[in-house]
């Protein structure tokens, strides 16, 4: 049997984000799907760029605030305590908006874990 109890607070930032993100799978322990932390600002994304994944399934848990999500079918509102979740090979891009009332805060998870199965997304293209 293995229980971890990880603080979150003490998992580092992630230098070069567009918003704090704290990647919790190592601290964890996780092998099996990534789990993050974000905190975006109003006008902050969280990803780095708009995008999609090959094989991973995320989910946006959001914890408080108001996360918008935009898609090629468009922009989704996700209230605190809703759950936001995105299929391989659908293209979003996860942000607070620039006229929000205050930061948002998201627990996203994906399985199987994917570091290297984005892929950058231009709605322009289609």
């Amino acid at each position: 049997m293995g229980y971890r109890v990880v603080d979150t607070d003490s998992v580092e930032p992630k230098p070069d984000r567009p918003c704090e993100c704290r990647k919790l799978s190592e601290p964890g322990g996780l092998d099996a799907a990534a789990i993050n932390r974000f905190r975006a600002e109003p006008g902050e994304q969280l990803p780095l760029a708009y995008h999609y994944h090959e094989t991973q399934q995320e989910a946006f848990y959001v914890l408080d605030g108001t996360l918008s999500v935009e898609t090629p079918e468009g922009t989704y509102e996700v209230p605190a305590d809703d759950l936001f979740v995105v299929d391989p090979e659908s293209p979003q891009r996860a942000y607070n908006a620039a006229d929000a009332d205050g930061p948002v805060t998201v627990l996203a998870v994906g399985a199987p874990p994917a570091d290297d199965d984005a892929v950058a997304y231009d709605p322009d293209d289609e």
